[in-house]
């Protein structure tokens, strides 16, 4: 007797629970611990997780690909807010999305007045608690923004990431004895994941 192949989960709209999964997938490979808590705080299955990614992935390249902003506003709907930020000479907006796994968050996407994003990480949402970043004990994975850890430890110089999702910064820190060492923060979708020293 032939064997039935399993019935596919049906694929609907890309939604907001699968955009957290593409921000997990890309973490995964600092933190697999941190993700998979995350994954079942969302009550996700690993493959959930892959398929996720591979149509997130075949929406950024599609032969008709949608500009950056306006795939974000399918798939997250209207942002929160969108602010209005000067970044030198030039004028963007910065639209905000909150992100339900890490409610002290927001998905920031900086847009230039020709539609073109600059810039796609998470920020700290408007009123919530900073966290206190003193010595190199406080930069524990998930704690804080590339942003945070610039100016808690200016001055810091921005390094190039691995990959797109990625950012680095290099600065000077006192561990918990007053030492001060040189040391490397590695970031994804602008959330700290490591520090290197």
């Amino acid at each position: 007797m032939d064997r039935m192949p399993p019935a596919k989960r049906p694929t609907g709209p890309f939604t907001p629970l699968d955009f957290q999964l593409v921000l997990l997938r890309r973490m995964a490979d600092h933190h697999p611990d941190l993700v998979e808590g995350a994954r079942r705080e969302l009550g996700v299955s690993v493959a959930e997780m892959r398929e996720a990614n591979r149509r997130w992935q075949a929406m950024l390249h599609a032969p008709r690909s949608r500009s950056a902003a306006s795939r974000y506003r399918s798939v997250l709907g209207e942002p929160e807010s969108a602010t209005p930020r000067r970044i030198g000479d030039l004028t963007c907006d910065a639209l905000c999305w909150p992100v339900p796994l890490w409610p002290d968050l927001r998905f920031e996407v900086l847009v230039a007045p020709n539609g073109v994003v600059w810039n796609e990480w998470l920020v700290r949402a408007p009123g919530a608690p900073a966290p206190e970043l003193e010595t190199l004990e406080d930069l524990t994975p998930w704690s804080c923004t590339v942003d945070e850890v610039a100016r808690a430890f200016a001055p810091a110089r921005p390094l190039e990431g691995t990959a797109p999702t990625r950012w680095g910064l290099a600065f000077t820190a006192p561990d918990a004895s007053g030492v001060r060492h040189e040391c490397v923060a590695e970031f994804t979708w602008g959330l700290l994941q490591r520090v290197r020293f």
